[in-house]
């Protein structure tokens, strides 16, 4: 595999994991009793820590990244493992 294949495929994991890790750990202003910003949405973050769910991302894609990468070395799933077809009733 390619260097720049490897930093295209990990970039798409770490994006997947920050939209997953990003919403854990969030609280809004009324969860917190903070005072709220007239005008301020209901369900605005009060404690937003962009340093911490960059650093659970990145574990997580680390993680998830080198699951792939040893799947890519050691072809555990091929895609002929997920050939759907005779499910769909499609192969006679």
């Amino acid at each position: 595999m390619r260097w720049t294949s490897i930093v295209a495929i990990f970039t798409l994991f770490w994006v997947l994991s920050a939209f997953l890790v990003m919403p854990f750990g969030i609280r809004t202003h009324d969860e917190l009793g903070l005072e709220k910003v007239a005008g301020q949405v209901h369900s605005a973050p009060g404690n937003f820590r962009p340093r911490l769910i960059v650093r659970r991302a990145t574990v997580v894609a680390l993680v998830l990244f080198g699951l792939y990468y040893a799947n890519y070395v050691h072809q555990w799933i091929t895609l002929d493992d997920l050939d759907i077809s005779p499910w769909l009733g499609l192969v006679k």
